[in-house]
């Protein structure tokens, strides 16, 4: 087998097919390049739309807000034990929009509707921001309560303004490998889209129905119409765009004391005073000391 040694300028054998090929490759990749379908104009989309930074609304009394800005996180399991080869202990993982791969790179907002997905990457972004909106007109700023109706909605523009959504599996609509309650977005609002949070102690929930929802601490958001609680598929995990991600469905599951287990327990993750969002100066939470409170204690010891 003969190899070409020489470049297509040198007129030895095939030298006339090798221009042309170099000027078919050169005009493919200018069209392309106007046409934005190169792998660079496509991975600078995704991360100037769907993977931008968003800011997390700031709790300053520890609580839940209307119109706050959060991510939903479901914490890792506790239990570290590798049981077996090939199944790794559950990680942290929030509700993140799963976008189909035609989509994920060209579209500039997420478009409904659309499947959802628990993601491992846990950095604030349009993809797993979520506003928490009022059902029965409460203002902006009020505490959300326990067992208190409302929607979770994705970030305005990029966001796209989407609703999460679930309702009864049937034959034709579950969660693909579960198969349980499938939750996912949606563009209308209906009572498919209401959800509630409970107490994560059952025995302690009509105690604390009407009291405020704590920021960054473990709840249960229950779906209003189907009272399934929100949960992380551990041993089910999709193929997204973005990696192998767990599934998420609606479906509650119990220990032996009627207790929901760790795949429902969900947190309300927002950022609080002392962050890289809002730090916390030295001087600003530094005792006040007077001048002449001292001064009058120095005259009293003598």
């Amino acid at each position: 087998m003969s190899v070409r040694t020489y470049n297509p300028s040198v007129r030895v054998g095939n030298w006339n097919e090798d221009i042309q090929l170099e000027e078919d490759t050169l005009k493919d990749f200018l069209e392309k390049r106007d046409r934005g379908e190169l792998l660079i104009q496509k991975t600078h989309n995704l991360l100037e739309n769907i993977l931008k930074k968003v800011d997390l609304s700031i709790s300053r009394d520890g609580y839940v807000h209307f119109g706050d800005v959060a991510m939903i996180m479901n914490k890792g399991a506790k239990d570290r034990t590798k049981y077996s080869s090939g199944v790794d202990p559950r990680d942290d993982s929030v509700i993140a929009v799963n976008m189909a791969q035609s989509k994920v790179h060209e579209a500039k907002k997420i478009e409904g509707p659309c499947d959802i997905s628990g993601s491992k990457y846990l950095d604030p972004c349009v993809r797993n921001a979520f506003v928490v909106t009022s059902i029965d007109g409460s203002a902006n700023g009020e505490c959300l309560r326990y067992g208190q109706p409302f929607h979770l909605k994705t970030t305005e523009d990029k966001g796209g303004d989407l609703l999460l959504f679930s309702d009864r599996s049937t034959f034709q609509k579950s969660a693909k490998r579960s198969r349980h309650q499938d939750v996912s977005l949606v563009n209308e609002p209906s009572y498919l889209t209401q959800w509630q949070v409970l107490h994560i102690n059952p025995q302690l929930r009509m105690e604390f129905e009407g009291s405020p929802v704590p920021a960054n601490h473990s709840v249960i958001i229950s779906h209003c119409k189907t009272n399934h609680a929100l949960a992380i598929e551990q041993d089910c995990k999709l193929k997204t765009p973005f990696g192998h991600e767990y599934e998420i469905s609606s479906h509650t599951y119990l220990d032996s004391h009627k207790a929901e287990k760790e795949m429902n327990h969900m947190m309300i993750v927002m950022g609080v005073p002392g962050d890289n969002v809002y730090p916390v100066r030295c001087e600003d939470t530094a005792p006040v000391v007077s001048t002449e409170n001292t001064q009058m204690s120095t005259e009293n010891t003598r």
